[in-house]
């Protein structure tokens, strides 16, 4: 792989942005590991919800579902939606 100086350029600007923004707001993010993990407790019920249900949606989730159906047919497909009435569960039952 080679990279041409503008792309170190761009990679540079990007990770002292990131860097900068980690610096300016980590005074608010280390009161103490409650306020970090749990955002003071402040969240409504259905942010946190949906919240849980979006870490179960990753980048690699269309490419599972598509696998599924190449190898069993458009039927596994159901899997999936069986997946989603779990996760409407989710959000109402354990996010209060």
């Amino acid at each position: 792989m080679h990279l041409e100086p503008i792309d170190i350029a761009v990679l540079a600007i990007y990770l002292a942005f990131a860097i900068g923004v980690g610096f300016y707001l980590r005074q608010r993010a280390s009161a103490d590991v409650d306020s970090f993990f749990l955002a003071g407790r402040k969240l409504p019920w259905w942010v946190v919800g949906t919240s849980m249900v979006a870490t179960t949606f990753a980048a690699d989730t269309p490419l599972v579902i598509t696998g599924w159906v190449r190898d069993a047919g458009i039927w596994r497909n159901w899997l999936w939606w069986c997946f989603a009435v779990g996760g409407m569960l989710t959000v109402f039952l354990f996010s209060r």
